[in-house]
C-alpha cells in the first residue's frame, strides 16, 4: 500500500470514452461497467440505475460514483449492513467488480482488473469511510 496521498480527478463527459478505452479497451462498456452496476444493485436496494461520475486516481486507478443520492443503505452477504456515502458506495461497487473480473478467463481483463483493484484499494485506505468500505467488501 502506498504511503503517499492519492488524489482523484473527475473526468469530464468528453473525456470518459477516451480514458476508459485507454484503461480497459472495448471491455469497459461490455464487462467492467455492467459488473459495477450489477454489484451496486446487489449491495443496495436504494440503487436503481442512473448516471455515474467517473474519477481517475493519481496512482493510475479509476472508479465510478452513482449520482442522485447522497448515501446508500448497504446489506452485504458477508453480514455487513450500514450506510455508505455515494462515493464510498461507488468505491465498494468497483472493488467488487474488479475483484470478480480479476478471475476472468481473458488474461488481459484479469490483469487489468487486478491492478485496478489494488490501486482503488490503496485510495480507499485513505478514504474517510475506509472502515465501512472494508466491512462492506470483506
Amino acid at each position: 500500500m502506498s504511503t503517499c496521498p492519492i488524489y482523484r480527478e473527475q473526468l469530464q463527459e468528453s473525456e470518459r470514452g477516451p480514458h476508459t478505452s485507454k484503461l480497459f479497451g472495448i471491455r469497459f462498456p461490455l464487462m467492467v461497467e455492467p459488473f459495477a452496476f450489477d454489484n451496486a444493485a446487489a449491495l443496495s436496494e436504494d440503487y436503481d440505475g442512473g448516471h455515474w461520475e467517473f474519477f481517475i486516481l493519481s496512482n493510475g486507478g479509476f472508479y465510478m460514483v452513482p449520482t442522485g443520492r447522497e448515501s446508500f443503505h448497504v446489506v452485504c452477504a458477508n453480514g455487513y449492513e450500514g450506510d455508505l456515502s455515494a462515493d464510498a458506495f461507488g468505491i465498494a461497487s468497483c472493488l467488487y467488480a474488479y475483484s470478480l473480473l480479476s478471475f476472468a478467463i481473458d488474461e488481459e481483463v484479469a490483469s487489468t482488473c487486478a491492478r485496478q483493484y489494488h490501486w482503488l484499494r490503496d485510495y480507499a485506505a485513505q478514504h474517510p469511510e475506509a472502515a465501512a468500505i472494508w466491512r462492506a467488501t470483506d
